[in-house]
């Protein structure tokens, strides 16, 4: 044969190759959480075959006799999807890691699965109610608040969260800031069924201090879209370092007070109020100097005379308000002060709208 001949050979054989069935798994390894002793958990994996030629599935073997398997069909057409189920009796206490080998004319090696989990014996499941729904989801919450955290601290909150539709979810959160990281558990959640997310702050990451505002979104599965159902609001307060009056240098350290840290605003004595003012004023020995003034939500107008105040001084804050704004609030409305009065490093004025 030349040598011509035998190239062409070559090309037709990989060509061929290339075409072949070729199995495909969204998720090779399953998280399926917390389940009780002696009641079955089921893991179920997405398949699909991303050649071009039918996927024959000759056989599913697992590594013992308490995991069973449900293979729809045993035939796959090219860019067909199919769900392979695996279920572990849990007849055994404690953590599992459960396997089953998929033998395809895909390739002669298997391709394997992997379900994970818990065993308990009693789940205690979250006590409290689901009141509020985003998408198919149902959860305990619909904002997230970080309070009082100091540099190099790693808070957490976490989301209870119940499957409120009739199909298996795979709860993530979109749009996460580089300081937020969410770990859903289970990674899969059945109908009818709950879990939860945790999310945890890294303190290291945020540039600024006072008030940090954004919003996530909590999702059923990664394809959801993003909308105003599921958005969850987050904010972060990161408070300065005040070890400079640590000790004796306390009693030169600046001291703020309000006239007030409460307003009423809205439909008061049959009248709507709209604004309010606050005097504050620094009863210490050092200058008092207000670094942020932020709102927790809108619908408010903020005017501060001056930012630093020197031992005796004081000014006044405004307040004004957009009534129809703040009654539409998700949050209770807020205006959050940093100052370096080590007693009063946060400061926060609660707004009432009635």
């Amino acid at each position: 044969m030349s040598q011509n001949i035998w190239i062409s050979a070559l090309l037709c054989m990989a060509s061929a190759t290339a075409g072949a069935q070729e199995l495909s798994v969204a998720k090779a390894t399953v998280d399926c959480g917390r389940t009780g002793f002696r009641m079955p958990i089921t893991a179920k994996f997405e398949i699909k075959n991303k050649g071009t030629k039918d996927l024959i599935i000759t056989d599913v073997k697992t590594d013992c006799g308490c995991t069973k398997v449900e293979l729809p069909r045993k035939s796959i057409a090219p860019e067909e999807e199919f769900t392979l189920k695996l279920t572990y009796d849990a007849r055994m206490l404690g953590h599992f890691v459960k396997q089953a080998a998929i033998y395809s004319n895909a390739s002669e090696k298997p391709f394997y699965l992997q379900m994970k989990g818990v065993v308990l014996t009693e789940v205690e499941d979250y006590t409290g109610t689901y009141p509020y729904t985003m998408g198919q989801l149902m959860t305990d919450c619909d904002h997230l608040e970080f309070d009082d955290v100091n540099k190099g601290e790693h808070p957490e909150i976490v989301i209870h969260i119940m499957n409120n539709s009739g199909s298996q979810l795979r709860p993530n959160v979109l749009h996460l800031p580089a300081y937020l990281t969410a770990l859903a558990t289970p990674e899969t959640v059945e109908p009818g069924r709950t879990g939860k997310v945790s999310l945890t702050l890294n303190s290291e990451k945020i540039p600024n201090l006072g008030l940090t505002q954004t919003s996530v979104y909590l999702a059923g599965d990664l394809g959801d879209k993003i909308s105003s159902e599921n958005e969850l609001p987050v904010s972060v307060i990161l408070l300065p370092d005040m070890s400079q009056f640590n000790g004796n240098a306390h009693q030169y350290a600046p001291k703020m007070e309000l006239s007030t840290d409460q307003i009423e605003l809205g439909l008061i004595n049959g009248k709507i109020k709209k604004s309010e003012v606050i005097t504050i004023s620094n009863k210490g020995k050092t200058a008092l100097n207000i670094s942020s003034m932020q709102m927790f939500t809108g619908g408010l107008n903020l005017t501060l005379a001056k930012n630093e105040l020197q031992p005796g001084e004081e000014t006044k804050l405004k307040v004004s308000a957009d009534y129809e704004r703040l009654k539409a609030s998700r949050q209770k409305p807020r205006i959050l002060m940093i100052t370096n009065d080590p007693d009063h490093t946060k400061v926060v004025i609660t707004i009432n709208v009635k």
